[in-house]
């Protein structure tokens, strides 16, 4: 098979296009009543969060996007501020439980 830029494999296909997936997408999100804003990289921008959120290692998650430097998969990830609070907290509390000698 030829290389070509098509991305993943279909059924119907060797393989889909960028602009195949680009307008399906398109299609979809008008469907579904989404802002125009949001496009096939913004889900690069929830997969680097969500493995962020769900506990998985930052190089894990940097070596899986492909990022030479932290900087920019720190970039990409935008925590809930839930995920922030419960974050501090328990770096907060570990501090404070490794000051006064606790377990």
């Amino acid at each position: 098979m030829a290389r070509s830029s098509a991305l993943w494999p279909s059924e119907r296909s060797g393989r889909m296009s960028t602009r195949v997936l680009g307008e399906r997408f398109t299609r979809y999100r008008t469907l579904a009543g989404l802002p125009d804003e949001l496009t096939p990289h913004c889900l690069r921008h929830s997969y680097v969060t969500h493995l962020i959120e769900d506990g998985f290692d930052p190089l894990f998650v940097q070596e899986q996007v492909g990022h030479a430097h932290a900087s920019t998969t720190s970039i990409y990830t935008s925590v809930s501020s839930d995920f922030r609070t419960c974050t501090l907290r328990n770096a907060l509390d570990r501090a404070v439980s490794d000051a006064l000698g606790q377990d």
